[in-house]
């Protein structure tokens, strides 16, 4: 390394990368019984327009330097069962949309529309104040507050944040443990659903692929949970991740799997 910190060149040539995606899904979360009657994010209309008015590929490509998949296709990420790789259930990038909603939601181009805050750390304001500065293109006043994560995740899980940076990494590799975080009997802080979300017949789907055996059956109704989530939008999905990885040209085999569990039984050195 140089005294910078960078890889002197004639070493770059000699480098592997590997890539592969993390079951790390990363969003922004709405809190749906937020007590103040008149926060915006309470109308769907606000949320969804929310979620069109805003570049994901762009802030992948200039944020994240292509690290990542941009969340345009629900809550499940990659390389899970149930994953909507159409991306119809997802939102992409339509201002035009955006201003249609906002006009539904009796805002017409974001006129009397109060402050909105984000909450989040500092890890994450760089592509807070992307999005920041995406939405108030589209006349929607936005303030973010910074935290520390520790305050953060307190804020959170005691309902006191409307509107919330969040991310989910996978406790075991099935879609279930997404979609459990918008279950109605798993409200925060007694569990993960820090949304607040409620529905009737995603509790339903939800119970129901918890007995069921045969994949397929699972898988369809894991997409309708998500399709009944993403409709509703309690969350702005941002991206999936990814896992990098590097190594020297004379080192073989290596591979780690979607949790970013290393296996290392058929790693060999040339």
């Amino acid at each position: 390394l140089t005294k910078t910190g960078q890889l002197r060149p004639k070493y770059v040539s000699k480098i592997k990368m590997y890539t592969q995606p993390y079951l790390n899904t990363e969003y922004l979360g709405f809190r749906m019984d937020a007590g103040d009657k008149n926060n915006p994010l309470l109308k769907k209309e606000v949320r969804q327009a929310i979620n069109y008015a805003f570049d994901r590929k762009k802030m992948i490509a200039y944020l994240r330097n292509n690290i990542g998949t941009p969340g345009t296709s629900g809550i499940i990420p990659k390389d899970l069962l149930g994953y909507d790789s159409t991306g119809r259930i997802g939102y992409h990038y339509n201002p035009e949309k955006t201003r249609e909603l906002l006009a539904e939601a009796g805002y017409p181009n974001g006129k009397g529309m109060p402050e909105i805050r984000l909450a989040t750390t500092a890890s994450y304001l760089d592509l807070c104040k992307y999005i920041q500065q995406q939405l108030n293109l589209l006349n929607i006043p936005v303030k973010i507050d910074v935290n520390p994560p520790g305050a953060l995740r307190e804020l959170i899980a005691q309902g006191k944040s409307p509107w919330f940076r969040g991310s989910w990494v996978a406790d075991y590799p099935d879609a279930e443990n997404y979609l459990s975080l918008f279950y109605s009997k798993n409200f925060a802080p007694k569990g993960p659903n820090y949304t607040h979300f409620k529905n009737a017949e995603y509790d339903h789907l939800y119970e129901l692929a918890k007995s069921e055996t045969q994949t397929d059956k699972r898988i369809s109704y894991y997409r309708r949970m998500d399709s009944i989530m993403m409709e509703e939008a309690p969350v702005v999905v941002l991206y999936y991740d990814q896992v990098l990885r590097f190594a020297r040209p004379n080192i073989h085999g290596l591979e780690s799997n979607p949790m970013n569990l290393l296996f290392l039984k058929k790693v060999w050195k040339e």
